[in-house]
């Protein structure tokens, strides 16, 4: 036999990692691609300041830039199932650092909605869940997939407890445009941490255990499977509502404290709180997630937002307030990522976990659209946000009652004809 010889032009193979140091790396990304969307809404009110376009416009940018951010999710999540995830996040970095530095220069709404709703938010899309995850799911043991989707989940927290403070610091000493700009250089910074990432996805082998779940399976008939399967749908219902109270609250609880008479300091507070609490709520969830039915940890999860913003309504709306309620829903607030993610893969396998995983995110940024929007146009028509509250807390019991009928002990790719 003649060995082969070698392409000089041919890339080098991926120096090999630990399956934690690509964990690791993928959280450290996450960590910025979430800090960055996690602190848009303290810009709301200087945008409205700098553009004088109105809170409901700058909130129809933020809107759209949720439901892009989904949308591109199962795109971007299907290139990186099929060519590697390490261009599709050196891509995100170019678009999210692009994105953020221009919105520093338009004043018109339909600048807004392209450098905030497009390009910034399609960059963060290439560097977050459905691509990391899906990234690490086939060089991780299944029994301990549920704990690396947590740990990647608490980097995206840790992101937003840095962030927002950060930003409202610089914002306070430097002015808004300079916190913009810091962001745009920080999302240079994921580009290369894609470099631990490369390599190619694995496919499916003849018994299918590469992929874990039907062997040789194409995208187009795996995603046939899943559009059939009930419990795949309750998991797209239950993580619109979810997006539907991430948006809101991210985008408008500067804009309720504002309205509660306190400090832009107590919003930058509640949401590094919401980080912080997050990050030990996502641990939980993985290591729980291994061990509980992942269905009902979702539903628990839910049912304490319902709680949540109940409890908020009927109390004293103080300083104390927002920080109590802020830890309360931190300990939720992605923790539902790791969950939904973990009962994909246990439904259909890890071959196309970016592109599935990807779709059930486009559903939830769905919410994330209405949130965001609707949000605007009820501070704008009525002067507060009190329907939005009620609107909030009927959702979240509905997604918590909607996980309950998933089968999670019947696994849809196996059921799959040979």
């Amino acid at each position: 036999m003649h060995k082969q010889a070698a392409n000089p032009f041919s890339a080098p193979a991926p120096a090999p990692a630990t399956p934690w140091l690509i964990v690791l790396t993928a959280a450290a990304i996450l960590m910025v691609t979430m800090g960055t969307r996690g602190s848009l809404g303290l810009f709301l009110s200087p945008l409205n300041t700098h553009t004088g376009l109105g809170v409901a416009a700058i909130s129809f940018a933020m809107a759209v830039a949720q439901l892009v951010w989904g949308a591109v999710q199962p795109l971007f999540g299907a290139v990186a199932d099929r060519w590697g995830p390490s261009r599709v996040i050196v891509l995100g970095a170019l678009m999210l650092a692009a994105g953020s530095a221009l919105t520093t220069q338009v004043t018109s709404e339909w600048g807004l909605i392209f450098a905030i709703g497009i390009l910034s938010a399609a960059g963060a899309g290439a560097g977050s869940f459905s691509i990391l995850i899906g990234a690490t799911a086939q060089h991780i043991p299944a029994e301990r997939r549920s704990f690396a989707n947590g740990v990647i989940n608490a980097g995206g927290s840790m992101g937003q407890f840095v962030f927002a403070p950060l930003n409202g610091a610089v914002m306070a000493a430097f002015g808004w445009m300079h916190a913009m700009w810091m962001m745009a250089a920080l999302a240079l910074t994921t580009a290369p941490l894609a470099w631990r990432l490369r390599g190619e996805p694995k496919p499916a082998n003849a018994t299918g255990s590469a992929a874990g779940g039907v062997a040789g399976i194409t995208l187009r008939a795996q995603l046939k499977l899943a559009f059939r399967d009930r419990s795949y749908w309750c998991l797209h219902a239950g993580f619109f509502t979810c997006g539907f109270h991430i948006a809101f609250l991210v985008t408008h609880m500067p804009g309720e404290v504002n309205l509660c008479g306190l400090s832009t300091a107590v919003a930058s507070t509640s949401l590094a709180i919401i980080g912080l609490t997050n990050v030990a709520g996502s641990l939980l969830a993985g290591a729980l997630g291994s061990r509980v039915r992942m269905k009902t940890l979702l539903f628990w999860m839910y049912a304490t937002r319902a709680a949540a913003v109940l409890l908020y309504l009927a109390a004293p709306k103080e300083a104390m307030t927002f920080y109590v309620f802020a830890a309360v829903l931190g300990t939720t607030w992605l923790a539902t990522v790791p969950p939904t993610a973990g009962l994909t893969a246990k439904l259909f396998g890890t071959r196309y976990l970016a592109t599935l995983f990807g779709l059930t995110l486009f559903s939830h940024q769905v919410g994330g659209f209405f949130g965001a929007w609707l949000g605007g146009i009820a501070v704008t028509a009525t002067g507060d946000y009190s329907w939005m509250w009620w609107a909030d807390a009927a959702l979240a019991l509905a997604a918590a009652l909607v996980n309950l009928p998933i089968r999670e002990e019947r696994p849809v790719a196996r059921l799959a004809p040979a």
